[in-house]
């Protein structure tokens, strides 16, 4: 969903239904004290023809989770496994979340409506089943931040003030609570897959396989490819394209996730579920988002690695219906489609032509050693070379005869860029924290949608979902 919005009538379709004996558990909402709308997404409720509800019938929906018509006629909270930092975990699966409707936009793909915070389930183990304002708060700012650098995110729909007082190990308690509503591609993660794989419910996995085909469709597999008219061969093709590009678009992004398990990967390429993220204060590969990864197992340079051992898990989740060999061919092309990805979306966000593989490798070289030597943030490195300008030394050799693209806007002539570094993130918390002032945040959205209008459309993978 990294392109922009164009409205649309409201579309019930809930083809996930055919599988939650089996894929997921009903749940009931909490009943929160209090229900206060906080951030309601226009912007992106026109694409699923919800823009015209009262804030009234918005809080009913997105605060309460009354049925949206001829919806999901009650929450599910869906199964999975995963590895959690390299660690398998059986253990779990929504446990603070639930899906809730599903709908249709023009171009007819197929989105979920799926919660963060909304009360205990089967899977919350010793949790509360709840979210803090602040980790709502700071997942806004993330989506809206990385939809703006043309990052195929999941987007923050609703946010809803819940009036509960939260204790928190890592954070000031007792501390405002939340509900979070996303609209996103689909909620299939990689872990649902090992799910299936660990129970050895083969006809499940066909079934999912099928249901991801249909529901998120791509392009075939290359002509020469092996076994590429075996579902699952086709589908694990079409994830590791999607994935090689949603690394590369963090990359770019100057994105640090912070916790890459295989439950947090989407089969459909889709960023999302942000907890200790982070943008990056200077270019360093071996910056970390969360203080718990002591190891730096998902430290900003180390992504792409992450994110390809996780399609190597999906790998072995698919040989519970196919041989070997196929697989480990569509697994292979993630490094080739990673390197181009990233050229592609280098050119774009410094808003110039690319000059084939070899010429937009040698660029992205000059800029990070540019960056390493400058200390510049990269929004500002992009914006100060915005076009090819103010570029000297290997820079300058590197974008030498290289065309300016999408450089007319008026953003790119102000002082400074849009940035999110952890510093103005705590400002705006404290503002609303402390004062109960949301005008910081409102006006922070703004200013980075403006932002993304100024990049203009970003490139996408061929796969990802139609």
């Amino acid at each position: 969903m990294s392109d922009r919005p164009d409205p649309a009538a409201y579309r019930p379709d809930t083809p996930i239904a055919a599988l939650a004996d089996w894929l997921a558990d009903p749940v009931e909402a909490a009943d929160f004290p209090r229900t206060e709308l906080r951030f309601r997404n226009d912007r992106w409720a026109r694409t699923v023809g919800l823009a015209d509800l009262s804030d009234e019938r918005w809080v009913a929906h997105f605060g309460r989770f009354a049925p949206l018509p001829d919806n999901l006629p009650q929450p599910l909270a869906l199964r999975y496994h995963g590895h959690q930092f390299r660690v398998y975990n059986p253990e779990i699966g929504d446990g603070r979340g639930f899906l809730f409707a599903q709908l249709r936009d023009r171009e007819d793909r197929l989105l979920d409506l799926g919660t963060k915070g909304s009360g205990r389930t089967p899977w919350s183990r010793s949790g509360d089943g709840r979210l803090t304002l602040k980790g709502a708060v700071r997942e806004i700012l993330a989506t809206e931040m990385l939809e703006a650098l043309g990052v195929n995110t999941s987007k923050t729909f609703s946010v809803i003030e819940t009036g509960e007082q939260l204790q928190r190990g890592d954070e000031p308690s007792p501390t405002r609570s939340a509900v979070l509503t996303r609209l996103s591609h689909g909620h299939i993660r990689i872990g649902t897959f090992q799910r299936l794989l660990a129970l050895e419910e083969r006809d499940h996995m066909a079934a999912l396989v099928d249901y991801c085909l249909a529901q998120f469709p791509g392009p075939p597999p290359p002509e020469d490819a092996p076994g590429r008219d075996e579902p699952a061969v086709r589908l694990m093709h079409q994830v590791v394209e999607r994935l090689a590009d949603c690394a590369a678009a963090w990359m770019v992004a100057g994105f640090v996730h912070g916790v890459l398990n295989t439950d947090n990967m989407n089969i459909t390429g889709e960023s999302f579920d942000y907890g200790p993220w982070r943008f990056l204060p200077r270019w360093d590969p071996g910056f970390t988002a969360a203080y718990f990864d002591h190891a730096g197992l998902y430290a900003f340079g180390r992504q792409p690695e992450a994110v390809h051992w996780n399609c190597a898990q999906l790998a072995v989740a698919l040989r519970l219906l196919t041989d070997a060999p196929p697989l480990i061919a569509a697994l292979d092309r993630f490094g080739p489609l990673y390197t181009e990805a990233v050229g592609r979306r280098w050119c774009w966000r410094l808003g110039v032509e690319s000059a084939g593989p070899e010429a937009d490798a040698a660029l992205l070289a000059a800029s990070e050693q540019a960056m390493s030597e400058s200390g510049l943030e990269p929004s500002a490195f992009f914006h100060r070379h915005r076009g090819g300008r103010n570029a000297s030394g290997p820079l300058a050799e590197a974008l030498a005869g290289r065309n300016p693209t999408g450089h007319d806007h008026p953003y790119w002539n102000e002082t400074a860029p849009q940035s999110l570094l952890i510093e103005e993130v705590e400002a705006i918390w404290s503002a609303i924290d402390e004062r109960d002032d949301w005008t910081v945040l409102k006006e922070k959205v703004a200013s980075i949608r403006r932002a993304g209008e100024a990049h203009g459309v970003p490139p996408s993978p061929a796969s990802l979902p139609a």
